[in-house]
């Protein structure tokens, strides 16, 4: 009977429709989203010149590739089968510790950059308009153009070898350390920076004493993840000449070294695992005693 007079009560039923309207409102948006992406999808397919009939037919082909850089490992005679897969292994680690040093010096370069250009660049500092705006704009020039691209342009600069790699990885790692510093930044407390501004400090003092012991650890955490992207990114420098083991990579792909490019693949996959395990327990180290602080 209860249930009878709700059902019966125009309060429940108005806000029953309500509920069904404002449902069916969300499903038209939600087909209407849909829609609009498969439109999209569809034109930069156009725009790409994709081909579904080309790529179905050839879709074979990627996995018959991975197949073929794999080594053949027998049992009875593996420990020679392991030494012909990596043949070469002497030459390959002196290269990935040349890619390792390349990302390692882009890594402090661009952060050092970053660093000095993030306080300018952010709004809470009270610098003046026109050097925040260049400031910006210079970042976002940075971390726009691809670092392939950088490094086809200090080849041609420079000539080959780890010094364009260098250069091109930290202009970019300054493009975007520098956006991700100044963030850090705008999110301060600003209590010490009024009660520094009261006393007469100069900006550079305020950013001394008022900043940087706020964001340091930040600063650091932020740093660290970005050298395990360079680590990868220094990975195909060696593509366009600018040093390190992709080089070999490239070559290998090239001559079809099938196994050659599966064992320095593996070089590399357990090399960015090590740093990126190493440098997720500096995080999580310098993390808690920002907490503990």
């Amino acid at each position: 009977m209860t249930l009878a007079i709700d059902r019966a009560n125009p309060a429940i039923l108005k806000h029953a429709d309500d509920y069904r309207g404002a449902m069916a409102s969300k499903r038209r948006q939600t087909l209407l989203g849909a829609f609009v992406l498969a439109v999209c999808v569809w034109l930069a397919a156009v725009g790409s010149e994709v081909d579904l009939a080309k790529f179905a037919a050839n879709a074979w082909r990627f996995p018959k590739y991975i197949l073929e850089t794999m080594p053949t490992l027998r049992l009875a005679t593996f420990g020679s089968d392991f030494a012909e897969w990596f043949w070469g292994w002497k030459g390959w680690l002196k290269l990935l510790w040349q890619t390792v040093l390349i990302a390692y010096a882009g890594t402090i370069l661009g952060v050092i950059g970053g660093f000095l250009l993030c306080f300018v660049a952010a709004a809470n500092l009270g610098k003046a308009s026109w050097a925040r705006f260049a400031a910006r704009r210079f970042l976002e020039f940075c971390r726009t153009v691809p670092e392939i691209v950088f490094a086809l342009i200090f080849v041609i600069a420079f000539g080959l070898g780890p010094l364009p790699g260098v250069l091109a990885i930290a202009i970019h790692t300054m493009g975007a350390m520098g956006k991700l510093f100044s963030e850090v930044v705008e999110n301060i407390d600003m209590k010490p920076i009024d009660g520094l501004t009261a006393t007469g400090a100069s900006w550079w003092q305020v950013v001394r004493f008022g900043v940087v012991p706020q964001v340091l650890s930040n600063f650091a955490s932020y740093s660290l993840l970005r050298f395990e992207i360079n680590v990868r990114g220094a990975s195909i420098m060696g593509f366009v000449g600018a040093g390190g083991i992709g080089q070999d990579l490239i070559e290998a792909i090239r001559k079809f070294y099938f196994t050659d490019v599966s064992a320095i693949l593996l070089l590399i996959i357990v090399a960015v695992m090590l740093i990126d395990y190493g440098t997720e327990r500096l995080r999580h180290a310098l993390l808690s005693l920002e907490t503990k602080s």
